[in-house]
């Protein structure tokens, strides 16, 4: 599927298994985040939306504006961090070269990369947004 070009009809009927939806004060800088640390792709980016794909999975991104009827609006902190205890763990990038990239961004490195008993090397680095993201290698 194009992304770029799919109508919201056709990609929403595409969906399927488990899907993650964040919620963010602002798409384009959590984009750029994303991007930058960990060379995700991103579609249809817009200050309401973004597609974001790791390999072959995708999640989407939607600004907190967009969900003005949405039972879930109440419920946000109105400070951060808004995502404690979700941890996104991408298995398939290197914690070493994330965890850098995410110093010189900005971004809080809430654990170097650390050889872990259960047989991972991993990060945890927190965005903007305050969502937990753990690039992990095999060890």
């Amino acid at each position: 599927m194009d992304y770029e070009t799919a109508s919201p009809e056709s990609f929403g009927r595409s969906l399927h298994g488990i899907g993650l939806n964040l919620l963010v004060r602002d798409v384009e800088a959590e984009v750029a985040f994303l991007e930058t640390v960990f060379g995700l792709s991103c579609h249809r980016v817009s200050a309401d939306f973004a597609i974001v794909t790791y390999g072959d999975q995708l999640f989407q991104l939607h600004g907190d504006h967009t969900y003005h009827s949405n039972p879930l609006l109440g419920l946000l902190p109105e400070t951060p961090p808004r995502g404690a205890g979700l941890e996104i763990r991408l298995y398939d990038s290197d914690p070493d070269q994330a965890a850098a990239r995410a110093e010189a961004f900005g971004a809080t490195l809430l654990q170097a990369p650390t050889d872990k008993p259960h047989g991972l090397r991993e990060a945890y680095i927190l965005c903007s947004n305050g969502y937990a993201w753990v690039p992990s290698r095999r060890i």
